[in-house]
């Protein structure tokens, strides 16, 4: 056990990852997550360049060694490159990844990359251009793909590539995006649609659990590969034939929470100690000298009490979260 991660919870959980929203906005209108589009609420700014740093600053001091940027789409924001290098010089953080769907992304990859930021997941939810656009409301999927092909010519330190499993809209892609992961080191995670607080009657027309990706796997001859100390909830599943990996991951599987090991902050400033709690609790205040970092991390470690041992989604409790660009998924 790594006593450095000073970040623990009442069920013996550590946390060395924080996943951080830099903000609310997205570009596309995926149908699973902004239909209609972003629509602004509230008139409180995202954290800015100057919070954020004082911020993972903060989380650095009590143990956290990776960080993820997310959105909404983190990469909208004008200042998205230099928050990155921000963190990337910040004692402490071992890796600096984010979160991106993709766009512009063969103009904009190599800049990533300078910026600090080595591992890159890019949301991609079908092979096939017509439905990808049906799904996420852009025609990019080449676009998106060839941005593919060149952070792996790059060397980013990994390349994943994130799949909503969508019944009707994508569940008969699975031998597609298994075959194109074999001649590529790429780890590509199917994630379960998972129920949020705007989107009832498109989870239940569109869930399908990821017992049929273990399944497959099976079936093909994959076998299940053992976690990393720092890794997220996915199942990884690897091949002797494959260069890349297939990993799963299922909020809705049986003890899904036990391993646990990240928190996330709203683009506002929100700790969330679950993606599917009951709202955030509000650091910001603490965020506004650099004489408060002893009183953040002190708030921080006694907020971790409130942990719960895991989410409701089985009663049908998804907490506050209206939609996952809200607090970075």
């Amino acid at each position: 056990m790594d006593d450095s991660i000073k970040l623990a919870d009442a069920f013996g959980r550590r946390f060395p990852y924080l996943r951080l929203s830099v903000t609310d906005v997205c570009n596309f209108r995926c149908s699973y997550c902004l239909p209609d589009g972003y629509i602004k609420s509230g008139c409180e700014p995202f954290l800015s360049r100057t919070e954020i740093k004082r911020l993972v600053g903060a989380f650095a001091d009590l143990g956290v060694k990776k960080i993820r940027l997310t959105g909404g789409e983190p990469t909208v924001r004008a200042d998205f490159l230099d928050i990155a290098k921000d963190i990337s010089l910040l004692t402490g953080i071992r890796k600096l990844a984010f979160t991106t769907n993709g766009y512009k992304l063969p103009e904009k990859a190599e800049a990533y990359l300078d910026s600090g930021l080595r591992h890159i997941n890019i949301s991609i939810d079908s092979l096939k251009p017509k439905q990808f656009e049906k799904i996420t409301g852009h025609g990019r999927l080449n676009e998106i793909l060839k941005g593919v092909e060149l952070c792996l010519a790059l060397g980013f330190d990994s390349v994943k590539i994130n799949t909503v499993l969508l019944k009707h809209l994508n569940d008969q892609e699975l031998d597609s995006f298994i075959e194109f992961v074999a001649d590529k080191p790429i780890s590509l995670r199917f994630i379960e649609l998972m129920r949020t607080g705007g989107n009832h009657a498109y989870f239940n027309d569109h869930h399908l659990s990821g017992s049929a990706v273990t399944e497959r796997l099976i079936q093909l001859g994959w076998s299940l590969k053992a976690r990393g100390h720092d890794s997220g909830p996915a199942l990884e599943f690897v091949h002797v034939k494959s260069l890349g990996s297939i990993g799963l991951i299922a909020p809705y599987s049986k003890d899904f929470c036990k391993t646990c090991n990240r928190l996330r902050v709203s683009s506002k400033g929100g700790l969330h100690l679950c993606l599917f709690g009951e709202g955030g609790f509000p650091l910001r205040p603490l965020l506004q000298s650099d004489e408060q970092r002893e009183e953040l991390k002190s708030m921080i470690l006694k907020l971790m009490n409130f942990k719960k041992s895991g989410h409701f989604l089985h009663d049908g409790n998804s907490g506050a979260t209206p939609h996952l660009a809200s607090i970075g998924g």
